[in-house]
């Protein structure tokens, strides 16, 4: 029997919780142990919500702990404690959020790989060594990376530094945003973890190239804010990395925007970034550094996702209009 204990927190790790349940309905897999983030506040009320994984084990009547950390503290202490009492084969770790110190990584049995024994398998959601960190699927469609991918790696106490296991490709399309290239990503790591855990005996631990790494740092909210100095074409690929969090956002005066849509457009009109240059129901144009970029889909704060012509109904915007940043941000 293989012994699996899982770490992970949002949607895109619930995809592979739920594939490698489904597998060990019928097999001689076990999932004894489920570790995600505590629960947090959200929506307008901030009640406690659990996270994507935490709802799947405890439907699943898994056992879950919400540890704040496993470096110190009681909570950590006791999580190593269960740990080691239930001694699985091996931990795997998708989008957890917390770093897992070398006693932990220490803790599992291991698996037998045709290069060695493997304690802790990460399903990471970047073709590394591009994009080691905490966002490298909204950093690959903000830098306009023509690929992006599932790479299964065998965790060590680097930041997304250890050996490549399995890593499979695929394209970033024009109209991707992070939210759908997320749905993509969790299926095909879904898969892949499978298909490691299932053939493990024949994985082959190989070091990450020297060359090309790079680092998606986490996103802050305050980056939603548009620079409108910026091409038109960085914007663009902005506002769909920024999709769903935090979301490209603008002044209007004194309303805040948030982008959802746009195109560019090379424009042929001489004005200062962030000018409306036209906007009808084709969509708002606006100056860029370089470029235009054309709002079609947008939305006021309290308000809903609105194409431009109904956003234009209710909320007029004319040329000569500025879209800003706030004073905060400039």
């Amino acid at each position: 029997m293989m012994q699996i204990v899982f770490a992970g927190t949002p949607e895109f790790a619930a995809v592979a919780l739920a594939a490698i349940l489904e597998v060990a309905e019928g097999s001689a897999w076990r999932v004894p142990l489920v570790l995600t983030q505590p629960d947090r506040p959200a929506g307008r009320g901030l009640k406690l919500v659990a996270s994507p994984v935490k709802h799947l084990a405890a439907a699943r009547g898994i056992e879950v702990l919400a540890p704040p950390s496993l470096r110190k503290g009681e909570e950590a202490a006791a999580t190593k404690e269960r740990l080691r009492a239930i001694a699985p084969d091996v931990l795997v770790v998708a989008a957890y959020g917390l770093i897992l110190p070398p006693d932990v990584l220490e803790i599992p049995r291991g698996l037998q790989t045709r290069s060695g024994s493997i304690t802790a398998i990460n399903i990471h959601a970047s073709l590394l060594p591009r994009w080691r960190g905490a966002a490298p699927i909204a950093r690959a469609i903000e830098a306009g990376d023509a690929e992006t991918g599932i790479t299964i790696m065998q965790m060590d106490a680097g930041l997304d530094t250890g050996p490549m296991l399995l890593a499979e490709s695929i394209p970033i399309e024009a109209d991707d945003t992070a939210a759908s290239l997320t749905v993509e990503l969790a299926a095909l790591g879904a898969r892949l973890i499978v298909s490691a855990l299932r053939d493990v005996d024949r994985l082959v631990a190989t070091p990450q190239p020297a060359s090309g790494v790079n680092y998606a740092p986490k996103i802050d909210k305050a980056e939603g804010w548009l620079d409108w100095s910026a091409s038109a074409a960085l914007l663009e690929r902005k506002v769909r990395a920024y999709d769903p969090f935090p979301g490209a956002a603008a002044m209007l005066g004194e309303i805040p925007l948030k982008l959802w849509r746009t195109r560019t457009d090379a424009g042929d009109k001489a004005a200062a970034p962030g000018t409306v240059l036209a906007a009808n129901a084709g969509g708002i144009h606006v100056a860029c550094g370089e470029g235009e970029l054309v709002i079609t889909e947008l939305q006021r704060a309290g308000g809903k996702r609105l194409a431009a012509r109904e956003f234009l109904a209710g909320t007029p915007i004319h040329a000569g209009d500025r879209l800003t940043r706030p004073f905060a941000v400039q």
